[in-house]
């Protein structure tokens, strides 16, 4: 049988790999149309960085040592450029011209390409996306020679880890991103945290603004134009505004592909030809979550679909499981992560969403930080998606749900997963565990939330009672909020009711904690109330422009 792959990276070799080891007499031949057959993608930023020294160690294989260790008959510098399915051949362009390559079994993984707008001045020599290992090396030069001004365009994971290792090497950057916040794949209330942390660290964070163009300026750099008329000086540009499935050869060879250009497969990563098959991210995989179809650019799902695609092509009865979109980015000292669905894939879904905001361990143990938490729960208690932000601890919380989700468990079902405890790694009551026994009270009834989104009308129709703290309530309060702190709540109950007046109340504090024990009592006491998700920390995050009272803000009267 002879196998012939489009592609190498992340599926083709997965798929070329995998295909050897199942059928020691096979011919496989892998076409790769660049220099690179086997790179870590994934370790771009860190090479520009200066944390990965030498672009070398991001090559992983090479054509001889895959000739050698697998007997793969790599062929780099050799692009497909069309395909006749009735004779099952390739045409290839290589170094020595176009030649035809029959297939018993073709599997094309051409990855995907950097979305570039047709926007002036994008093909000046010091824009650059951050795809290859040529542009890693390309923009690390421009930064070793002297280049002090960077401008990122688009606030995605890879926008987020280039402004990270520009940062890094002392570069000043300005970040420009078209949509409301950052990292748009968060929920915004977590998307916050993360603009916090890049203003911390020096980087001037525009969102909602697009580029325009990008000019030559004369002192030889160059100005990003924006469409709010700012003009942002730099000497190099990273573009990084999305990608897009690079699927032109299989259109033209008449294979079926989306209306977002992702070639079609079914389970086994057989596309409409049975003796075609596609892998990676130029595909249209399944959502775990939401059932919906669409290319999800990750290294993980990319070479588990090559996978799957060698065990198909040698006639295994296999199938690719749907994919969560399970990732994670380290933006300065925080760590961002997400599995399953956010809030704006679930806008049209009926669904509890939960915020917590737990330490990474013991809370009696020395150095604990906080784990941002946000979960979503499906009104019949399923696992809907999770997000998590902070500085220790955020990748370990989302593998556990990633792996949650993916075994069909129910949002209540976490809080009975037992996880390693000592106080330096974690706590007896796992933040995991916590969104676990905060799902069940939700479903049962137990806890009624409100969040932070309602505040406007919150405001308009309930009492806010603020449980906080005397200092806590002095930092920073609601201006018409009750203050009755949670410990003196039973003594003055009567207060309570007499300011409520037959509204609803609506309980808060910090984090959600201490407003959960209020709302008990308020319940118990027959009144109508609520506790607000995530408490003040996330109310802040979803209202930074919130304005607070301070004792300062307090102007004595006269005697």
């Amino acid at each position: 049988m002879k196998i012939v792959i489009v592609g190498g990276v992340a599926a083709g070799m997965s798929a070329a790999a995998r295909a050897r080891r199942l059928a020691e007499d096979a011919q496989i031949v892998v076409l790769e149309r660049g220099p690179h057959v086997s790179f870590a993608a994934c370790g771009l930023p860190y090479h520009l960085s200066g944390e990965i020294a030498d672009a070398d160690d991001l090559l992983l294989h090479t054509p001889a040592s895959l000739q050698s260790a697998l007997g793969l008959d790599v062929r780099t510098h050799s692009e497909a450029v069309a395909i006749d399915r009735a004779a099952r051949t390739v045409r290839v362009a290589g170094p020595q011209g176009e030649y035809d390559e029959p297939y018993d079994a073709l599997l094309l993984a051409p990855g995907a390409v950097a979305v570039a707008p047709p926007l002036p001045g994008l093909d000046l020599p010091a824009v650059r996306t951050l795809r290859t290992v040529a542009d890693a090396v390309a923009l690390r030069e421009r930064v070793d020679a002297g280049a002090r001004r960077a401008v990122v365009l688009g606030a995605g994971f890879i926008g987020l880890e280039a402004v990270e290792a520009l940062r890094h090497r002392g570069v000043d950057v300005d970040l420009v991103e078209r949509a409301p916040q950052v990292l748009p794949p968060l929920d915004p209330e977590l998307g916050a945290l993360v603009a916090g942390e890049l203003a911390d660290h020096g980087v001037r964070v525009r969102t909602g603004v697009s580029a325009t163009g990008v000019e030559e300026a004369p002192d030889g750099g160059m100005v990003v134009v924006l469409d709010d008329g700012s003009r942002l000086p730099a000497d190099l540009v990273v573009l990084s505004v999305g990608v897009r499935p690079d699927s032109a050869l299989a259109a033209a060879a008449g294979l079926d592909v989306d209306a977002r250009g992702a070639i079609v497969v079914d389970a086994a990563q057989r596309t409409s030809d049975p003796h075609v098959w596609a892998a990676g991210d130029a595909t249209a995989v399944v959502h775990a979550v939401t059932g919906a179809r669409g290319p999800v650019p990750l290294a993980g799902p990319a070479n588990r679909a090559g996978r799957t695609a060698a065990d198909s092509m040698l006639g295994a009865e296999v199938a690719s499981p749907p994919v969560l979109g399970t990732a994670v980015v380290r933006v300065m000292g925080l760590t961002a992560a997400v599995t399953g669905a956010n809030a704006a894939m679930l806008a049209d879904v009926e669904h509890h969403t939960l915020h917590l905001h737990g330490g990474h361990h013991a809370g009696f143990y020395p150095g604990a930080q906080a784990v941002h938490l946000v979960v979503h729960v499906g009104t019949d208690g399923r696992l809907l998606g999770a997000q998590a932000v902070g500085r220790e601890g955020v990748d370990k919380r989302i593998d556990v749900i990633a792996t949650a989700v993916r075994a069909g468990l129910r949002a209540t079902d976490l809080a009975d997963l037992e996880l390693a405890y000592a106080p330096p790694y974690g706590a007896a009551k796992d933040p995991v565990n916590m969104a676990g026994f905060v799902a069940q009270n939700v479903l049962d009834g137990t806890l009624a939330l409100w969040h932070a989104r309602d505040l406007d009308a919150v405001r308009a129709s309930a009492l806010v009672l603020d449980v906080r703290g005397d200092a806590e309530w002095a930092s920073g309060h609601l201006p018409e909020a009750l203050h009755v702190p949670h410990t003196q709540l039973r003594d003055r109950l009567d207060e309570v009711v007499a300011a409520a007046a037959g509204r609803p109340v609506r309980v808060h504090c910090a984090s959600g904690v201490r407003s959960y024990l209020a709302h008990r009592v308020l319940v118990a006491a027959g009144l109508d109330s609520a506790s607000l998700s995530g408490g003040m920390q996330t109310l802040r995050a979803v209202h930074p422009d919130l304005d607070l009272v301070t004792d300062a803000d307090r102007v004595p009267q006269p005697a």
